[in-house]
């Protein structure tokens, strides 16, 4: 028995693995290519939609260089560089390919968007009035230098008795 892939008015596909991990509010990168399989010039819009347990969340147009609506040409296909950002999590993102003859869905792709798991270990407290930890306002590039500052100087003290010790413990040389 042969599975039908692609639909018959168009075909759409993207750079996307089935499911990634997500963070909400950041940007989900992403290559779409849409084919027109058919020896006629055809337009297509894209439709995105965010879905939990089979329940549509929300319903978006894309639009294609400000449109909503594209041509593709006979045979041909177009590839689209474009970025998704969202709020939800735990959430699958589907891809619809809308030929507008027929007005109808023709092929679709989807990608689950699963939540980060939590950090192996406890985050510094982030937020306004929450200074960061350190013995400097601006960082650790400060910090690390002070500390290597004050290590070659602590270093440098307790070289020198020993170095005059050695000196006083030499021979006396011809002269003397």
């Amino acid at each position: 028995m042969a599975v039908d892939l692609a639909g018959a008015l168009g075909d759409v596909f993207w750079d996307l693995p089935p499911w990634i991990t997500y963070m909400p509010g950041s940007d989900i990168g992403c290559v779409i290519f849409v084919a027109n399989p058919t020896d006629v010039v055809r337009e297509y819009a894209l439709m995105s939609y965010l879905s939990s347990e089979g329940a549509v969340i929300s319903e978006e147009s894309v639009t294609v260089f400000g449109h909503s609506w594209f041509k593709v040409d006979p045979g041909g296909f177009v590839r689209l560089h474009g970025a998704f950002r969202f709020e939800n999590t735990n959430v699958t993102l589907t891809l619809s390919l809308i030929e507008r003859e027929s007005d109808e869905e023709t092929d679709a792709v989807s990608t689950f968007l699963a939540q980060p798991a939590a950090p192996l270990w406890p985050q510094w407290p982030e937020g306004p009035g929450v200074q960061e930890p350190g013995i400097l306002p601006d960082g650790g590039f400060m910090e690390l230098l002070m500390i290597m500052i004050t290590m070659g100087m602590v270093f440098r003290m307790a070289r020198t008795p020993k170095e005059e010790e050695e000196r006083k413990l030499l021979p006396a040389g011809r002269g003397e």
